[in-house]
């Protein structure tokens, strides 16, 4: 089963305030780049968090096009809601969305599929509200393997902590596999017009910022002396990403899928 990424308000004001300026948001517009939006277009966004792919679409759609964010966190869709209130932010499951068949020209979804229930059935619901001509656009985290700052984190937890932490944690890299993905989008009834493999990085202006986000997930499961512990060991093993005025940059493997209806 799919881990579910679930944040309280507290937590989503930080996903927005540092993941997003970190990470996402470089995603967000190389994605919207490659979905190939255009004025006018009905777009939605699957698993829309805080809400930064569909900002960056809603500019691309302009005034004659619509842009629809769909999430099943209340508190991520409150600060998307906060951020941009003339848009469309809804509350729903990517595995049944609530939307009629083809009601948009284009479908994207960034850093979501590894946290759905059912990937596949995910997929199909996003092919159907797609309809027939339209693209479904999906971003994901890479391999753990080929991110090296995010295999240096989970080697030190991996010490440390139990094994469903370090499950926990690696979730986030769980469609990182190609043929993975592949098969995913061909059991979803989508082809694949475009395949891209990119490493991006995760950039913060110092290690415990770093720290304090990406161990954000497994921050309830562990105790505080095993967090001292993690903590402690990971500013050795991290060192090789700190540079000298004390930021971080930590290298992610970045796979974007464009396909369509097969």
């Amino acid at each position: 089963m799919s881990e579910t990424y679930a944040l309280s308000a507290e937590a989503a004001e930080f996903y927005e305030s540092t993941f997003v300026p970190a990470l996402f948001a470089a995603w967000a517009q190389r994605l919207v780049d490659a979905a190939a939006i255009t004025s006018g277009q009905s777009v939605l966004d699957v698993a829309c968090g805080t809400g930064v792919v569909a900002r960056f679409a809603a500019g691309r759609v302009g005034p004659s096009g619509s842009v629809v964010g769909v999430d099943l966190n209340d508190a991520m869709l409150d600060v998307a809601r906060r951020l941009r209130p003339d848009l469309d932010w809804r509350l729903g499951d990517a595995c049944a969305l609530p939307f009629d068949d083809g009601a948009f020209d284009v479908v994207l979804s960034q850093a979501g599929l590894m946290f759905f229930g059912d990937r596949t059935v995910a997929l199909r619901e996003m092919a159907r509200v797609a309809g027939p001509d339209g693209r479904v656009v999906v971003q994901v985290p890479g391999r753990l393997s080929a991110s090296p700052g995010y295999s240096a984190l989970a080697d030190v937890v991996a010490r440390h902590a139990e094994t469903s932490v370090v499950d926990l944690l690696g979730a986030y890299f769980a469609v990182g596999a190609p043929e993975l993905l592949t098969e995913l989008f061909r059991a979803a009834g989508l082809r694949i017009d475009r395949f891209d493999s990119w490493i991006g990085a995760t950039r913060v202006g110092s290690l415990d910022t770093f720290l304090a986000a990406e161990l954000l997930p497994i921050a309830d499961r562990v105790d505080a002396a095993v967090r001292d512990r993690i903590v402690a060991e990971c500013r050795a093993a991290l060192a090789p990403f700190v540079g000298p005025d004390g930021s971080v940059t930590a290298p992610i493997e970045v796979h974007l899928i464009v396909g369509g209806r097969s």
